[in-house]
């Protein structure tokens, strides 16, 4: 007879789950025997931890478009997961956590690993759900997929053990009580009001200076994208979640907004007098126009995030793609193309300054942002470019130049610690033929990413393509750096070497003791020759760069009260003699186009 588990993985596969990342224990025993008698419909991936199996769920979705789907145990397997399920709610992203939980005759009895999981998964589910009887599970399976593709988030199955191993009821009896579910799920078109749309296009048609701004919910729209910013002759920033639908070789893309962005998009946001915002909840004001500096017009599925960022003057509650096609018949080409060409122009002298930034080195130390640089032409067509949360992220923004067809993501809004190495091989374990490359600072490495250099080990027959790198980048600055900036710039406190400095660790001697490829490379000079011998690999790499803790991430504009911050902490600050000089040259830089002998490019 078969069991409820062998049903429920059934049911998994029949929604199109081809792999459900894990970590195993005694709560899904009754599971784990059905993935054995599955045969790999659905796999098992065997993570190192059940956060990382939550990540990888969530990669899987944000690089397919699929349901995500990881497992866990009882009581703690299931609270490990809790991170990358509130990193896939926060992204919006359709991931269904199956977990287990003790036999029904021994809840609410204080029971070893007894933790009420209903509760605990209820604010990050949009749907949760116990299975208390066999002729349940269709309909709970069911309806956790339905859910989390129309909500765009986490759906949570909990299933006693006793459960998991009772008879299955396919088919429950046609009962009082009974339902029969089906699978299946189509997404809708969802259009805005055509009388908005129409003021949309009269507010977008008035505008001279026309600046949008779009996200991930632009993703499958970026011909309807390009096709509005021509008419407009707007320029397009990204926030970071949207960094892949548009390429940063067309000219009027100015490339990331806000802390880590560009200043070819704060002077285009300073400067507007038109917002058009796409798929998109950034939610900086700082980095926003003035409120009553421009009019607002904005795009999003969500009609509960419309108009939460900006105070809008149309809102247009649709999906991106075909709210846009039914916009743009609407919308007139403008004809004075001055703002566009400032727009282009600015991008320009921003990605010379990126240049001049990268290739200052100091003391013979690396220069974290000539890793970014570097690798930025060397990247291979069709490459998917995770990374991780830190001072990395922003070497990753500012200066790696997606080509079109390349694929990029990380934690947008939970920014939380630790996703970038396993993003990287769930990206892998989906596209195995396509170049994946992290970048991951070495706090997030420590954390957790070198545990999962032993699964990239494990399934190295299949995460190892000679004709497709994979590549795990390490900053290594024995430095939690990102927190160290904030703390001088927003708490006006200096460097606390108790709490930021951590140990040098032999990343790369450590991937060559899991036989991957191990590179080190501490010379400047180097840093390309490192990239090529990296992307050459017919193994994964930890391709391990002892970069310098002292050049600051330096936003597009700084505040009064950051500027006195950061004098007040540079005071005291146990790095002030370098953070002054390396920061005045990295300054300088940005007047170098006025300097004389130096012509306009």
């Amino acid at each position: 007879m078969t069991q409820v588990a062998d049903y429920v993985l059934q049911r998994l596969t029949e929604w199109g789950v081809g792999r459900v990342y894990g970590y195993p224990g005694d709560g899904i025993n009754g599971l784990l025997g059905a993935f054995d008698r599955a045969q790999g419909k659905p796999e098992f991936i065997q993570t190192r931890h059940e956060e990382m199996a939550a990540f990888m769920a969530c990669a899987h979705a944000k690089f397919t478009g699929e349901v995500g789907c990881c497992t866990a145990t009882s009581g703690p397997g299931a609270v490990h997961l809790l991170n990358g399920l509130y990193d896939a709610k926060l992204d919006h992203q359709p991931v269904v956590a199956v977990v287990g939980q003790q036999k029904r005759l021994s809840l609410g009895a204080h029971y070893q690993q007894e933790i009420d999981l209903q509760r605990l998964f209820g604010d990050v589910s949009e749907y949760c759900q116990m299975v208390v009887h066999p002729g349940q599970a269709r309909h709970v399976i069911d309806r956790a997929f339905k859910t989390a593709l129309t909500t765009r988030g986490v759906a949570t199955i909990i299933i006693p053990n006793d459960i998991q191993e009772a008879d299955a009821q396919p088919s429950p009896p046609k009962a009082h009580g009974s339902v029969f579910s089906s699978v299946g799920w189509s997404r809708p078109r969802v259009l805005p009001d055509p009388d908005e749309l129409r003021k949309a296009a009269d507010i977008l048609n008035e505008g001279s200076k026309v600046a949008m701004l779009v996200g991930q919910g632009a993703a499958e729209a970026q011909d309807e994208v390009v096709e509005a910013a021509e008419l407009l002759g707007a320029g397009v920033a990204k926030a970071l979640l949207g960094r892949e639908v548009l390429p940063d070789d067309l000219p009027f893309v100015t490339g990331p907004i806000g802390l880590l962005g560009s200043k070819a998009s704060d002077d285009m946001m300073q400067k507007c007098d038109t917002l058009f915002m796409i798929g998109s909840s950034f939610p900086y004001s700082e980095w926003l126009p003035d409120e009553g500096q421009a009019k607002g017009v904005e795009i999003d599925i969500d009609g509960r995030m419309i108009g939460i960022r900006y105070p809008m003057d149309a809102h247009l509650v649709g999906d991106s793609k075909e709210t846009l096609r039914a916009l743009i018949p609407l919308l007139r080409r403008k004809e004075d193309r001055s703002w566009r060409e400032q727009i282009e122009k600015d991008v320009r002298e921003w990605n010379d300054l990126c240049e001049r930034w990268a290739g200052q080195h100091f003391q013979g130390k690396i220069n974290p942002q000539a890793v970014a640089s570097e690798l930025s032409p060397r990247l291979p067509d069709g490459c998917i470019l995770t990374a991780d949360s830190g001072s990395g992220t922003n070497w990753w923004a500012r200066h790696l130049k997606l080509r079109h067809g390349m694929r990029a993501s990380l934690s947008g809004t939970l920014a939380t610690m630790g996703p970038g190495t396993p993003y990287a091989i769930a990206a892998r374990f989906a596209y195995p033929d396509r170049p994946v490359i992290a970048f991951i600072g070495d706090g997030a490495f420590q954390m957790n990413g070198m545990n999962e250099m032993i699964t990239v080990n494990r399934y190295l027959g299949r995460l190892a393509n000679p004709a497709a790198p994979f590549i795990f980048c390490v900053f290594n600055n024995q430095d939690l750096n990102q927190v160290t900036w904030e703390q001088r710039a927003m708490a006006g406190d200096p460097k606390y070497p108790g709490s930021q400095h951590i140990p040098d660790v032999p990343y790369a001697a450590y991937a060559r003791l899991l036989g991957l490829t191990g590179i080190v490379c501490d010379d400047p000079q180097r840093v390309g020759a490192a990239w090529d011998e990296a992307l050459a690999s017919d193994k994964p790499v930890v391709l391990e760069f002892k970069v310098d803790n002292e050049i600051a991430p330096i936003p597009p504009h700084i505040t009064k009260a950051q500027a006195k911050k950061a004098v007040k902490a540079g005071l005291h600050d146990p790095e002030k003699f370098g953070i002054a000089a390396k920061g005045v040259r990295q300054k300088l830089s940005e007047y170098a186009e006025h300097l004389p002998g130096r012509g306009e490019k």
